[in-house]
């Protein structure tokens, strides 16, 4: 194991199935989920659910570099949700659903620009990819319910 890890963050959508996603990929050291990108600070679920705080559902991935890429944590995070759908990821709808990409520095922001135009560039559907790239936030962890969701409760789907 590295001396040095990362963190990334990804919103994907309900944040169940994307921290089950990213927490099997090895070189993922750890996750969790919760909000960021938004106004309001220590926001719960219910307040992030009403759709006015700007928050998304994200998760925070710790891995390690010299195992698993941020690159390839990018082509992951493109495999597992629709990044043309604007704040909605299959029945979830809202701008807490919406695809993002928040960075931690200006290697990521770099790497994520990239990647989102080679993903242009296939022209996915014929829509344009609605992902955002912004700067990480403060970022809020959501109740300790909602951690690791999928690992407590078996599979199913979100809400």
């Amino acid at each position: 194991m590295s001396q040095r890890t990362q963190k990334a963050t990804f919103a994907a959508g309900c944040f169940w199935g994307v921290e089950e996603a990213f927490r099997r990929v090895q070189g993922v050291l750890g996750t969790r989920v919760g909000y960021t990108g938004g106004s309001l600070a220590r926001p719960s679920y219910q307040d992030v659910c009403s759709g006015r705080t700007g928050h998304a559902e994200a998760v925070e991935v710790t891995f390690d570099p010299e195992v698993v890429s941020f690159e390839r944590l990018l082509q992951f995070f493109w495999d597992i949700h629709d990044p043309t759908t604007l704040n909605r990821q299959g029945p979830d709808i809202g701008s807490q659903y919406r695809s993002a990409i928040f960075f931690h520095d200006a290697e990521q922001q770099e790497q994520a620009l990239v990647s989102k135009g080679q993903l242009e560039g296939k022209n996915p559907g014929g829509r344009p990819v609605v992902t955002q790239v912004v700067p990480a936030a403060e970022f809020w962890p959501a109740e300790e319910y909602h951690q690791q969701y999928y690992a407590k409760r078996g599979g199913g789907g979100c809400r």
